[in-house]
């Protein structure tokens, strides 16, 4: 059976560490929901064979897997250097241009040009993931001079960050849009778009991906967070992606967006990740410390629906390890006397839809009646969405004809997927509901569940109806 005894989801990267099929299956088994494939270090043949393997280990587990593809987005980086790279000391001058002679610890070349007409008086360059600290003093259209705030070692082809510039090139770069169209091709169930600076970004990914691949909206930018309320309509699920976003901002500032991304993507009904180094010394140690392990339990105890291993799953010397603890954490947390406390506080007032209204009452009704289990009937995953933001005490089982929607659940607190025909009648809904809910181990004979669909079947978004279910010796619903 396999199923998680915990509501929230675990993201592993794969990577040279995990990338076979026997090591995916050991992550599956130690935790993991959901597979990232890192585009930044893959091809659209290399995703292609690390999506069949994942598939292969499904149909052997019996199980939907999630697969998710981040986007790499525009990498800026410096030019070179004439001596591989030039020492920059506080106080001194130095130049971006674009010519592309090698450069000196007095220039460099800066081959963005759309940088170099974005940038103004004041604004801050961090290079090499913030490492050295310059800023804009004089701009033009093909150069700009800054001073060394924080100095130090300049190498060839170091990365370049911009917190205070908005940049008029798209976040969806050539390579990108080959990556989204071969793994929406592939079949992958969502994809990531790094570096969103702005909602038009997400929906031009969505326009390509249609309705084959949902859209992960990774919030790693000021320029993000300052549009967050539109990025979040637009996208269908936000990561909270803290590595990037602790360069180009306050370190100290990072925790409080993070319980404000969680909180509103709840709110929306929007799937959230927390991402970076969350067991960073397990890529190297057997265990991880003592604050890692913290940090991992403050976005259960927040209600996130996934938390993610990057290069501890990917790269690391003890991948299965890194899921096995997450997973270890996860469940002690959701055990805890305090969590429930903490997940019902943080509850806001549902959309006024008709679709909303139902789930909070499937959220009540599971909770006064201590009901087993609430079953949601769902074709395009929209029920279990609403189910899952109310963040019910009972387990939610999605039921689903649509295999890509099984798959896309897997990243959604809570919702534990299986793939079956649609219901025929309101009598068969509540026949298969019950006998699936003894079947995934939720529920016994003489239990009660709680059914949520839309009448008629079939119809996405169509959230209308709840049915109280008892059931008989058989495993099938009683009257």
């Amino acid at each position: 059976m396999n199923r998680r005894r915990r509501r929230c989801k675990i993201l592993a990267t794969l990577g040279p560490a995990s990338n076979d099929e026997a090591s995916i299956e050991k992550l599956w088994r130690a935790g993991a929901d959901v597979f990232r494939i890192n585009m930044s270090h893959a091809d659209p043949p290399a995703m292609r064979e690390t999506v069949a393997m994942i598939r292969a280990v499904e149909e052997r587990i019996g199980r939907s897997i999630g697969i998710l593809v981040d986007l790499q987005g525009p990498k800026l980086r410096v030019g070179s250097f004439g001596g591989g790279g030039a020492d920059l000391v506080v106080g001194q001058n130095f130049t971006l241009d674009s010519d592309p002679a090698p450069g000196d610890s007095t220039r460099v070349c800066l081959p963005h040009p759309e940088i170099l007409l974005a940038l103004a008086p004041g604004h801050n360059l961090l290079i090499d993931d913030g490492r050295l600290r310059l800023h804009v003093i004089e701009a033009a259209a093909d150069r700009a001079l800054a001073r060394v705030d924080v100095g130090g070692r300049i190498s060839n082809r170091k990365g370049v960050s911009l917190p205070d510039t908005e940049i008029a090139v798209a976040a969806l770069t050539a390579k990108d849009r080959v990556d989204v169209e071969a793994a929406v091709a592939t079949g992958v169930d969502w994809i990531a778009l790094s570096f969103v600076q702005r909602a038009a970004d997400v929906l031009e990914v969505k326009k390509i991906a249609g309705d084959r691949a949902l859209v992960m909206a990774k919030i790693e930018k000021p320029q993000a967070i300052s549009r967050l309320d539109e990025i979040m309509l637009a996208a269908d699920a936000l990561m909270v992606a803290r590595g990037d976003l602790g360069v180009e901002m306050p370190l100290e500032r990072v925790p409080g967006l993070q319980k404000r991304i969680t909180r509103e993507g709840r709110r929306l009904g929007r799937p959230v990740v927390v991402a970076t180094q969350m067991l960073e010394s397990m890529i190297t140690a057997p265990a991880p410390t003592r604050a890692e392990v913290s940090d991992v339990a403050t976005a259960v105890f927040e209600g996130g629906d996934a938390i993610m291993l990057s290069a501890e799953s990917a790269a690391g010397k003890y991948p299965v390890e890194s899921v096995t603890m997450m997973n270890r954490i996860a469940e002690e947390i959701e055990r805890d006397p305090v969590y429930r406390s903490i997940i019902s506080a943080q509850r806001s007032a549902p959309e006024r839809t008709g679709a909303d209204a139902v789930a909070v009452a499937a959220r009540d009704m599971a909770q006064t009646l201590d009901l087993k289990a609430i079953v949601a009937w769902t074709s395009s995953g929209a029920t279990a969405f609403r189910v899952a933001r109310e963040r019910p005490f009972a387990p939610v089982l999605a039921l689903t004809p649509n295999r890509d929607t099984a798959r896309r659940l897997t990243a959604v607190w809570g919702v534990d997927a299986v793939i079956t025909k649609d219901a025929d009648d309101v009598d068969d809904m509540a026949d298969r509901a019950c006998k699936f809910a003894v079947r995934q181990g939720l529920a016994a004979p003489g239990d009660r569940i709680l059914i949520i669909a839309g009448v008629p079947f079939g119809t996405p978004g169509a959230t209308n109806m709840l049915r109280l279910a008892f059931i008989a010796d058989d495993g099938k619903r009683a009257e």
